[in-house]
């Protein structure tokens, strides 16, 4: 029976390693401690993080036991992997209240698979240090030769890398070297952005303490349509409702390219191998039962069953009649004596996350792609009415999939 670094393998989860014939070895022969860094630069994770929370769930089913870092103490300094310009510095407050809302979204994921994962913050032990003391214990380990030979700097060099950002990856091993002492964690697993940082940590453990440590990074997962995964009109897919509905979050996954749906069923769902088979062994119109299954799949394990069970109702009552519950899709209310005397259609559709600006508004309509309630908004000049209602609402869509409910109260 093949080990856990088979089942990360099959599903598409190995970039690189440092020792992958070691790292098999000892995955293999007992409970290995390891952890997730998350830097709690916003209010909430998005579909770009949980890449490592599936990965960190299978090591989990495994056997393993996972360690969720929330980095409040490394998000004060601001990591420059993977950003061409310094990030704006927050608050440390605002830093904080970031932090309490993703840890209680990566307890709710990892319940899910009832994990449970030791949650620590690194402020803990970042922010009472001793920067004299720790430039003697721990900086004297790093070769700024060989830091900037990773190519987070390399990068960064071409546009101006600041002082601060450079001290990123000397806090990051520090983390790792922390939890290796403290609770005997010999594994870090992160997006392959993290490579050079993950490295550093082994590294210096291996200086400092003599101990086994090992990294395991994850491919950046791109969208075969070239667009950033993760990625909307409107900006991140968030795990957070407020911040992006559940019934958004359903329709990204639902309307992702045809060539993304195998990938995304292996990295994003926990369905078996033969299941994700059988779902994709078909092409064309069919393989959109395989997305509306990744959709739902996902839904449920970040806002609910009964959520997923609503907005994928919705989903379907969009493009048929009959009064379905479209409840899910999102809304926004309008003063009725508005719609009454008359909204022009791009200031209507402007008013609603489907257009960012009412130059996007524009450019919708010109092109075509514009509907309420399934008729075609003709041009800009178009003044919507009550006589546009059906069911009380208006249901704008723009292109083929994308609605929002405008009710008048």
């Amino acid at each position: 029976m093949g080990g856990v670094l088979d089942v990360l393998r099959e599903r598409g989860f190995i970039q690189q390693c440092t020792d992958i014939e070691r790292l098999e070895e000892l995955l293999n022969s007992e409970s290995v401690r390891f952890y997730v860094g998350l830097d709690p630069t916003g209010p909430s994770l998005h579909a770009g993080h949980m890449v490592p929370l599936f990965a960190m769930a299978h090591l989990a089913r495994a056997g393993h036991r996972p360690i969720a870092l929330i980095g409040s103490g490394t998000a004060r300094i601001g990591d420059p992997s993977g950003k061409t310009e310094m990030r704006k510095l927050q608050s440390v407050r605002q830093i904080e209240e970031n932090a309490h809302r993703i840890k209680k979204q990566v307890e709710a994921f990892l319940a899910t698979q009832n994990t449970n994962a030791l949650v620590l913050d690194n402020s803990q032990w970042l922010a009472p240090l001793n920067y004299i003391e720790f430039l003697r214990d721990i900086g004297r380990h790093f070769s700024v030769n060989r830091m900037l030979s990773f190519e987070t700097y390399k990068m960064r060099l071409e546009t101006g890398l600041s002082f601060i950002e450079f001290n990123y990856q000397l806090l990051q091993s520090y983390d790792f070297l922390v939890l290796n002492r403290e609770y005997e964690c010999k594994l870090q697993i992160g997006g392959d952005d993290q490579w050079g940082n993950i490295v550093a940590g082994a590294d210096l453990i291996r200086r400092v303490s003599s101990a086994e440590a090992h990294g395991l990074t994850f491919p950046l997962v791109t969208r075969a349509d070239g667009k950033k995964m993760g990625k909307t009109e409107q900006g991140a897919v968030f795990l957070d409702a407020e911040m992006f509905s559940p019934y958004e979050f359903f329709q990204y996954w639902r309307n992702v390219p045809d060539q993304d749906v195998r990938k995304f069923l292996l990295m994003y769902t926990f369905l078996s191998m033969d299941e994700i088979d059988h779902l994709t062994s078909v092409r064309d119109e069919r393989i959109n039962n395989a997305k509306e299954v990744l959709a739902r799949e996902l839904t449920a394990l970040v806002h609910g069953d009964k959520e997923a069970d609503r907005v994928k109702e919705a989903a379907r009552a969009a493009f048929q009649s009959g009064g379905q519950d479209v409840s899910a899709i999102p809304m926004v209310e309008i003063p009725r004596g508005e719609l009454h005397d008359g909204i022009n259609a791009v200031d209507l559709f402007s008013r609603t996350e489907l257009c960012a600006s009412k130059g996007d508004a524009r450019r919708l309509i010109g092109q075509g792609g514009a509907r309420i309630n399934e008729k075609k908004v003709e041009s800009i000049e178009v003044t919507v009415d009550e006589s546009w209602l059906e069911n009380g609402q208006l249901l704008l869509r723009a292109g083929k999939k994308r609605y929002f409910r405008v009710i008048p109260n």
